[in-house]
């Protein structure tokens, strides 16, 4: 009897030893079998504005990762009810289940009741396939015991519910509760709970969008199962099973009208935070853009009407970018007219700038050298310079000289290549790497926006805003903030600043490309606030009047864009028909329309003279010259003539006898001069010529009269 104890404690010893062994060989074998990585699920990556309101997602599955704190208990145990009641039970393998289910399966004479518990769900869900096969189920058993050992029961309940199907394109319980019923999971009622949580076993069968009929029966049952095990009174379950599907489904509408911007966050977030795209499709990041969603429509709306642009066929393409005055941030950008993902973004691709390179290629360098001011008279002659080079102005008319006010609203091309000669070329180029628009080429033809592969429409907008933000240049972005999965921030923008022009450089091109607006070259369109701007159009030189480039590019006191129109490959049938006029009403159009931008007027920075309005000359025609008879015996001539409306015009009175002319008197806002002590028996003319203080130039006077005697003398 002795000896038998011994031997059967020694064997329940083996038995015991054998078992621990296995166990631990199966801990093992489980534990190996854990790839950690796969358990970081891909998660949808949220767009969202500065206030958090999301704008879209980007995502390989739409799944949103939830911490199970914020999923409610009773949608918790919806789904442990359905799949596994006695999760908080078993180890990984609930040998009963099995049992259970073996029984019924003989029973049924077939595969009824499947015996997987939660945690050997999600072990083959995320590491193995979907083979049917005993070494797959024994591995599936494996892993599920390591995965027990090594999380607690509330994390694999987590990752089992973020990482379940429910059909539609939704992954995870969080997507599907957006998805269904348009609500976070925390705010999910018990029915929607067990709606969600009857879905998982066949997504597309009890779909309650597919098969609404299916799906309610299949809910109540697991509002029963809930009852049965004391998740829920009778009473209650009766009362919710009475309920209705209650469906609030997300309208998944394509937005092709943020294809473009979007493409260029991702291209942003990889190349200056190093998240791939691939990565950022699976990582579940909160971007926060700088984005107006209105704005951005309302360009992609314009862009799709052919009579906005001027082509020879309706395949005339453009793009458009909008930035904040404040902040740098891209407020919209439309990269093409038939935008695809990935496809060709013209907000990037480089264009022939044209004559918006003046302002800051030439005027704007030449005013902060002190060179020449607003009102300094440039040369404006047709000249051919080293190599050969020879501008005309467009309209094949020179006078002479002409004011920089004058040859910027006029976009005279002329002047523009004269003032860079007397800049000097490496002077301008060192002045274009500032505003972000650095160019290779070594030729006056810079001046006029000839370049050799020219300049992006964002970094055009780039350069304009250094007006309206006094002088400073920053680079545009896309993006202000990036958060982790976690909600970490990792990435920030950092506003990076540099000074170009002085304050008061800036003041008087913002004024000079204001009157562009209101009577020069961009006067065409109609915008109700103030607006400064410039228009640049490039000539297809292989036919006659086909135009390749057409531009507006300008600003207000809030924000500042480019417009660009052309063809992708400009060719003698494939051309715009005409030029700048139609960019330039079409970015009017745009703002005008967005409640978003304020109509507002431009303030003089302090510390800053403000900019005069130019000095209209009109010709003076007429002079009225007489004797007059004053007391004591004075003879007095008096001139008089018409007044003009401005009164800063200064009048310039000269005396002609014989062959000598002089200057014998000014008067500023008057319209009379009195010459006292004239001799009746002068032959002295007189004659006014008007003056301009800013110019210093003199207008077209009267002829020369001699004084009329009074008859009364």
């Amino acid at each position: 009897m002795k000896r038998f104890t011994i031997r059967t404690a020694a064997a329940l010893g083996i038995i015991i030893i054998f078992s621990l062994t296995g166990y631990l060989t199966i801990l093992v074998a489980g534990s190996t079998m854990i790839d950690e990585k796969k358990l970081v699920m891909p998660s949808a990556t949220r767009l969202v504005d500065a206030e958090g309101k999301e704008i879209t997602r980007l995502y390989e599955q739409n799944r949103e990762i939830v911490g199970i704190e914020k999923i409610p208990k009773h949608v918790q145990q919806a789904f442990i009810a359905v799949e596994d009641q006695r999760f908080y039970e078993h180890s990984g393998i609930d040998v009963k289940a099995i049992g259970r289910a073996v029984y019924k399966d003989i029973a049924a004479g077939g595969k009824v009741e499947g015996g997987s518990t939660i945690t050997q769900q999600l072990a083959k869900n995320v590491f193995l396939s979907g083979e049917k096969s005993w070494l797959r189920k024994t591995k599936e058993a494996a892993i599920a015991i390591s995965l027990e050992n090594k999380y607690s029961k509330e994390k694999l309940l987590e990752m089992y519910l973020n990482q379940l199907y429910f059909g539609h394109g939704a992954y995870g319980v969080e997507a599907a509760s957006r998805y269904f019923f348009q609500k976070d999971v925390s705010e999910l009622t018990v029915e929607e709970g067990a709606t969600l949580a009857s879905l998982p076993k066949a997504p597309s069968s009890y779909s309650p969008i597919l098969h609404p009929e299916k799906a309610k029966e299949r809910r109540d049952t697991v509002l029963s199962l809930m009852e049965e095990q004391g998740h829920l009174s009778a009473e209650d379950a009766v009362s919710l099973q009475g309920k209705t599907l209650g469906l609030n489904v997300s309208k998944k509408l394509d937005r092709p009208w943020l294809y473009s911007y979007v493409d260029l966050v991702m291209d942003e977030a990889e190349e200056t935070y190093s998240i791939s795209n691939q990565e950022l499709l699976r990582g579940g990041y909160t971007i926060t853009v700088p984005l107006n969603q209105e704005i951005q429509k309302k360009a992609y709306e314009a862009f799709q009407s052919d009579s906005n642009f001027p082509g020879t066929n309706n395949e005339a393409q453009g793009s458009f970018v909008l930035l904040d005055n404040q902040t740098g941030g891209v407020m919209a950008a439309v990269g093409g007219r038939d935008y695809v993902p990935k496809g060709y973004n013209r907000v990037t691709a480089k264009r022939q700038p044209g004559s918006t390179f003046k302002p800051l290629a030439v005027f704007g360098p030449a005013m902060e050298e002190n060179l020449y001011e607003p009102y300094s008279l440039l040369s404006d002659s047709f000249q051919t310079y080293a190599g050969g080079y020879a501008p005309e102005n467009h309209d094949d008319r020179y006078q002479g000289q002409v004011t920089m006010f004058d040859a910027l609203i006029n976009s005279k091309n002329a002047p523009a290549v004269w003032t860079m000669n007397e800049l000097g070329i490496e002077k301008s180029k060192t002045y274009l790497e500032k505003q972000g628009v650095g160019v290779e080429d070594d030729g006056l033809a810079i001046a006029l926006g000839g370049l050799t592969e020219g300049v992006t429409p964002l970094q055009l907008a780039s350069a304009y805003r250094v007006f309206p933000k006094e002088g400073m240049y920053a680079e545009a972005y896309f993006i202000d903030s990036i958060q982790d999965r976690n909600r970490k921030v990792i990435g920030e923008r950092e506003q990076k600043e540099s000074r170009v022009y002085s304050k008061q450089t800036a003041w008087n091109m913002t004024r000079m490309l204001q009157h562009t607006v209101s009577e020069g070259t961009a006067k065409d369109g109609s915008y109700s606030g103030d607006l400064a701007g410039k228009t640049g159009t490039t000539s297809y030189p292989k036919k006659e009047g086909a135009v390749m480039d057409a531009w507006f590019a300008g600003f207000t006191p809030e924000v500042t864009g480019a417009l660009w129109m052309g063809y992708d490959h400009t060719t003698e049938t494939r051309h715009l028909t005409a030029g700048s006029s139609y960019p330039t009403k079409l970015f009017k159009a745009i703002i005008s329309e967005a409640e978003s931008v304020p109509k507002t007027a431009f303030a003089v920075p302090q510390g800053t003279d403000d900019l005069e309005k130019p000095i209209r000359l009109k010709a003076l025609n007429d002079i009225h010259a007489d004797y007059a008879f004053e007391p004591l015996g004075l003879i007095t001539v008096s001139l008089s003539w018409e007044k003009q409306e401005d009164p800063r015009v200064e009048y310039r009175i000269y005396e002609k006898d014989g062959g000598s002319e002089k200057l014998i008197g000014k008067v500023k806002n008057g319209s009379s001069y009195d010459i006292p002590f004239s001799n009746v028996f002068s032959s002295a003319s007189y004659k006014v010529v008007p003056f301009n203080e800013q110019t210093n130039e003199e207008g077209k006077g009267t002829p020369y009269v001699q004084p009329k005697i009074f008859s009364g003398m």
